[in-house]
């Protein structure tokens, strides 16, 4: 077996032991915060403003005897509370769920009464985007009062503690690669 061989080997191993995944950072969304999905909680106030991207994940903590949720296909059924035809039901009480693929999903109490008072959710999917080149629209009012030639740039970003880990953890596991195939 050739050091190449052995090199590629144990970078294989190390990052299949390690779980490392080589996709862009994602966000977890805790609705409702610390009050969790809760028929009290104003969930189209913590919603406003936020952006769920492709490969976020939404958290729902809610107490599973009191209630459950449930994801319907239209827009329709969720401005109905139209819970007879779900497409999945969560159940669990502190359900975890992928938001894959862009698009519009929506999510709701299985309970009708609760649904009609607020709780519910809908969740529009933007597409993946480079967290270090935020690409700003301005209104169709504000190009055109903006006649000079000023643009707004991006505010520079600092990489995350996670971020430097991961790359500090890639140069000492490449130093050990090459320490070990160097006494091989």
């Amino acid at each position: 077996m050739t050091i190449v061989t052995k090199m590629v080997m144990v970078l294989v191993f190390m990052a299949a032991s390690t779980g490392v995944k080589w996709v862009g950072a994602q966000v977890h969304h805790v609705v409702g915060g610390d009050r969790g999905w809760d028929p009290s909680f104003d969930v189209a106030s913590w919603s406003s403003g936020r952006i769920f991207r492709v490969g976020d994940k939404i958290c729902f903590p809610y107490s599973a005897a009191q209630e459950s949720i449930v994801e319907v296909k239209s827009k329709d059924e969720y401005e109905s509370c139209d819970v007879g035809n779900p497409i999945r039901m969560y159940t669990v009480g502190l359900d975890g769920i992928e938001l894959d693929g862009e698009g519009i999903r929506y999510f709701m109490s299985s309970k009708p009464e609760s649904c009609k008072k607020g709780l519910k959710l809908h969740v529009e999917l933007m597409p993946l985007q480079s967290p270090e080149f935020p690409q700003e629209t301005l209104s169709e009012s504000e190009s055109e009062s903006d006649n000079s030639d000023w643009s707004i740039a991006a505010a520079p970003t600092t990489p995350s503690p996670s971020v430097q880990l991961y790359g500090n953890f890639l140069l000492s596991s490449f130093g050990l690669l090459l320490c070990t195939c160097m006494a091989i």
